[in-house]
């Protein structure tokens, strides 16, 4: 065990949090999203897993020791529900209120349509699928940087 260190968050999921560098995307899933498929085109080629974990589960883990980009305005992404791009479902709700709390400030997600996501989502650092069963919990983070101390 590490001390100050969310459990949740696993070896290889730490590897490639470690690995990142600022404006490097990262992409979390449900488990209805083409993961390992999609995770084949990506900087690390392999699909990471947060099983048995909500996705606004995952993304509070990860984002207790990943910063968002502030350079751009929306380092965060969701996938947008079909017919209507501006519906907000309750988990993507959930994880705009984990983005908010994590960074001390409303911080509302910019949206991407269904297959362009897709898209982006290949060219992304990595992809974790979580155990997240309801439909459109899909994000992208985009990493951001920790400055130096005084």
């Amino acid at each position: 065990m590490l001390r100050n260190f969310d459990n949740r968050l696993n070896a290889d999921v730490i590897q490639c949090l470690r690995a990142m560098g600022h404006g490097d995307d990262l992409v979390i899933c449900d488990t209805n999203f083409p993961a390992d498929s999609v995770a084949r085109h990506t900087v690390t080629g392999n699909l990471l897993r947060m099983d048995n974990l909500t996705a606004a589960e995952a993304i509070e883990a990860i984002l207790s020791v990943m910063p968002l980009d502030s350079f751009v305005d929306k380092p965060a992404e969701r996938m947008e529900v079909g017919a209507n791009p501006a519906d907000i479902p309750p988990v993507q709700a959930e994880v705009q209120k984990v983005i908010d709390k994590a960074e001390g400030k409303s911080w509302p997600m910019g949206s991407i349509e269904r297959f362009a996501f897709y898209e982006k989502a290949k060219e992304a650092y990595a992809v974790i699928v979580t155990g997240e069963t309801r439909f459109y919990g899909c994000f992208i983070l985009k990493k951001g940087v920790i400055p130096p101390k005084g």
